[in-house]
């Protein structure tokens, strides 16, 4: 299944794409695309619906995040080793993990808003884990049993604040708009394997990251459970999981940071594909 999130930013309603590729409104079935929606029991209550009887969406309506506002928002550093190597860092014995505001979340085509003070404003192309089932110390054998389903996301980038303001990555990583999710949550059932999805990113059409997530460092089944043996994950909680090389920090001979006016493309064969446009803040 493919779950979406359409209307309005605060006002979206639950979705499901049907075979035609249209959407479908779901609200008469779940409430959102939330922790009780994306629960084992949430999941099987949408699979029995007869989506060619729902309601059609007309016209074509904002896409918001395709999950409503989760508990945890957790991203993965430094989980490629190419990626690693062009960033000059060392490669991590265990995977680094640091958190994403909440507040950045957005749909995945809303503009990026460049930050007061920014000056190197960076991509990331990455896949996104949905958790499904409540998961605390997890045998490594069982983690995918946690796992509801992948996205598409851009760990939108601040460098200047991310690596010259001291402190930790969080804060180069939390701006508003910094967090773009979707267009669709895929159920895991589709996804055969998570570590053979081509991964592709493009600024104004020119190639940018062309990667695979099979060169991951530390896999999707390792991730999910090794941060469930340090924090509670939550049925709706997200995590990235890392980016391959090709990002604006690690260009040579000079880095090509974002500007107002560009625009970000990026794609997951199957999870659909994010454009977003560089604006200016205004206050």
């Amino acid at each position: 299944m493919k779950l979406v999130r359409f209307g309005s930013a605060g006002k979206e309603k639950p979705g499901i794409i049907d075979k035609n590729g249209k959407i479908r409104d779901l609200s008469k079935v779940v409430k959102d695309i939330n922790a009780a929606a994306l629960s084992p029991a949430g999941l099987a209550k949408i699979k029995k619906a007869n989506i060619d009887k729902l309601p059609l969406v007309k016209g074509n309506p904002r896409i918001g995040p395709c999950v409503t506002r989760p508990s945890n928002f957790i991203a993965i550093g430094l989980n490629y080793a190419d990626h690693a190597a062009e960033a000059g860092m060392k490669l991590p014995p265990e995977p680094i993990i640091f958190n994403k505001a909440l507040s950045c979340i957005c749909g995945p085509n809303d503009n990026t808003i460049t930050p007061k003070g920014s000056t190197k404003l960076d991509y990331e192309v990455e896949l996104g884990i949905v958790i499904g089932s409540r998961a605390s110390y997890l045998a490594k054998d069982k983690a995918m049993s946690a796992v509801a389903g992948y996205f598409l996301s851009n760990d939108v980038s601040e460098r200047l604040f991310q690596i010259e303001r001291a402190g930790q990555w969080t804060k180069g990583k939390g701006c508003e708009t910094f967090g773009p999710l979707g267009p669709w949550l895929v159920t895991k059932d589709e996804i055969k394997d998570p570590q053979n999805l081509a991964m592709g990113l493009t600024v104004n059409g020119e190639g940018r990251q062309n990667g695979s997530t099979r060169t991951m460092i530390f896999n999707c089944q390792h991730l999910v459970w090794y941060c469930s043996q340090f924090m509670v994950l939550e049925p709706g909680d997200v995590i990235i999981t890392g980016t391959p090389p090709g990002v604006a920090l690690g260009m040579k001979p000079e880095p090509k940071f974002l500007k107002a006016g560009d625009i970000v493309q990026l794609s997951i064969p199957g999870l659909g594909v994010q454009t977003q446009k560089i604006v200016k803040y205004k206050a």
